[in-house]
């Protein structure tokens, strides 16, 4: 099978998730700055999902790219992980329209690490597809970044409820761990 449709609907998913984000925030009535101000939640909840959506694309992308062959699989792994990503416009605008409550800080870290593990799940199929001598499989090797990544969301989860500030740094730590398309791959593409 090829990979073409699958990356293309993939991309087309994740380009409807983040116009849905941002046809989510409300425009004030006054057209003042002031009336900006109570939307500041808002505005840092979506910054944050844009940037951890377009982490995830570009992963994404680069997963693809290392990957030579898909199947059925492959396929569902895909799917499994564009549902949960699908949920972030949700869970981003309960925590910015809550101002960073805790339940709703949890929500984010668990549509996060589930996420995640689909993630993970989508790699190990891509893995199997292309057989462990693959450049994918060489270039994923134990996956340290993406098992701290999920300790990190699981930990932000529980922090929530305790300084849900610990858990946005999480949650901004990650993106930041990712924010380079994983370099493992392009090192192995490139030799």
């Amino acid at each position: 099978m090829s990979k073409n449709r699958m990356e293309a609907f993939s991309d087309g998913v994740i380009a409807i998730i983040i116009t849905i984000m941002v046809l989510e925030m409300r425009v004030p009535h006054e057209p003042t700055f002031e009336a900006l101000r109570p939307l500041w939640p808002v505005f840092a909840c979506y910054v944050l999902s844009f940037t951890n959506l377009g982490v995830w694309w570009s992963n994404h992308h680069h997963l693809l790219h290392a990957s030579q062959h898909i199947n059925g699989g492959v396929l569902w792994a895909n799917l499994h992980l564009l549902f949960w990503l699908s949920l972030i416009p949700f869970v981003t605008g309960w925590m910015g329209e809550n101002h960073f409550a805790p339940a709703s800080v949890a929500a984010y870290g668990i549509v996060a690490l589930m996420a995640g593990v689909a993630y993970s799940i989508l790699t190990r199929a891509l893995i199997a597809a292309d057989g462990k001598g693959s450049v994918l499989a060489g270039a994923i090797g134990r996956d340290m970044k993406g098992n701290l990544s999920l300790a990190f969301y699981a930990a932000a989860i529980g922090f929530a409820f305790v300084l849900n500030w610990i858990s946005l740094a999480f949650y901004v730590l990650v993106a930041l761990m990712w924010l380079v398309p994983d370099r493992r791959i392009e090192k192995r593409i490139a030799s």
